[in-house]
């Protein structure tokens, strides 16, 4: 075959609204699928990306081109998961259909971030972006404004943090206690754009989660109990920090007191946290016969960090009297931080050992 028409559906509007499986091979199952989609969402713009597909296929077909158009679509979640799903579709169809070049259509800028994804695989000779032209009166900001936040991708990002800013300030409010409603909101603020800033990483993890859970397998139960170690690390931390700073004035002091106290608070049960999520890991390996020796050297090396961190804040501690107390010991401290030292690079020095075993293993099986 020498080219590849490719039209692209990022957000799988053809699943979600039309009940399209995809990918899509040929004219008659595109015209099919774009009929579906136009049925269900008339405003919906990938329907005018596959007829601008087809016809590119038609005139290609006009000149003598032994053309095909296909159809990808992603997932609804835009990200990692639904280029993942893109990229599969891309290549199980290359493999059906060993094109000389392609044509890229799309609808917008969203789909061409996918460009790279194409590129890596087939040689692109032309990109073609949809535009639909419309009359002057829907071109009105008040109807764009309109459509934008009926788009659930628009409207979740402006809407929840400004409905959380509302709802915390409306029960700061109730409870006479404005001046918690600004750090509230901060709060809230702030974890929503973390998330939003890390939506890909935790749609990633999450359907791990969920992937551990359906399959039966340990580390679903090892990640709820490491998530939860955090939180309770978190809040003792929180709570040590609390205490310090409303009975004895340590914030005239400095940032670094604090953090410190929070960070020799909360080391170990962070490290625990994280052994229970690797010792589950290892586990599921243990039981499917696959080699354990990435997970087992992160092991030592948190360890070695957990020692290394609460020895020097045990040191920063015993050196503050403020923190420590009167009968704090500097001295006793600064052995507790060399002592802390030496077993972290030990551990450290173990973790490497285990980590080049699997790669020495490697090699004498390939001789």
């Amino acid at each position: 075959m020498q080219t590849l028409v490719i039209c692209i559906d990022r957000d799988n509007d053809l699943g979600d609204k039309a009940n399209v499986l995809a990918p899509l091979i040929g004219r008659e199952a595109n015209i099919e699928a774009a009929v579906k989609l136009a049925t269900a969402d008339p405003e919906d713009s990938d329907t005018n990306t596959i007829f601008g597909g087809i016809k590119i296929l038609d005139e290609l077909l006009e000149k003598g081109v032994d053309a095909e158009i296909i159809t990808l679509a992603g997932d609804r979640n835009i990200g990692i998961l639904s280029d993942q799903k893109i990229a599969n579709q891309l290549d199980i169809l290359l493999k059906k259909f060993p094109a000389e070049s392609a044509i890229f259509v799309s609808d917008g800028a969203e789909d061409e971030t996918l460009l790279p994804i194409v590129q890596s695989r087939i040689k692109i000779d032309s990109v073609k972006r949809i535009v639909v032209m419309q009359s002057a009166n829907l071109e009105s900001t008040y109807y764009i404004i309109k459509h934008a936040f009926n788009d659930p991708k628009i409207s979740q990002t402006f809407f929840v943090p400004l409905g959380l800013a509302a709802l915390i300030y409306a029960f700061f409010l109730l409870i006479d206690y404005s001046q918690g409603a600004i750090i509230g909101i901060l709060a809230a603020v702030g974890i929503y754009m973390l998330y939003r800033g890390f939506n890909d990483t935790v749609d990633l993890y999450w359907e791990k989660l969920k992937d551990s859970f359906y399959s039966g397998r340990l580390t679903f139960f090892t990640y709820v109990a490491a998530a939860v170690l955090v939180l309770i690390g978190t809040l003792v931390g929180l709570m040590d920090v609390w205490s310090l700073y409303t009975s004895q004035g340590i914030w005239y002091y400095g940032v670094i007191p604090l953090l410190t106290s929070f960070i020799n608070s909360t080391v170990w049960t962070y490290v625990l946290a994280i052994l229970f999520a690797d010792a589950g890991k290892i586990i599921d390996c243990r039981q499917h016969s696959e080699p354990t020796g990435k997970y087992l050297s992160p092991a030592f090396f948190v360890v070695s960090l957990g020692f290394l961190l609460w020895g020097a804040t045990s040191y920063l501690i015993s050196m503050d009297p403020v923190m420590g107390g009167a009968e704090t010991n500097p001295v006793s401290g600064m052995n507790l931080f060399i002592y802390s030292i030496v077993i972290s690079i030990i551990l450290a020095l173990a973790g490497i050992r285990i980590s080049n075993k699997p790669r020495s293993n490697e090699q004498k099986s390939k001789r």
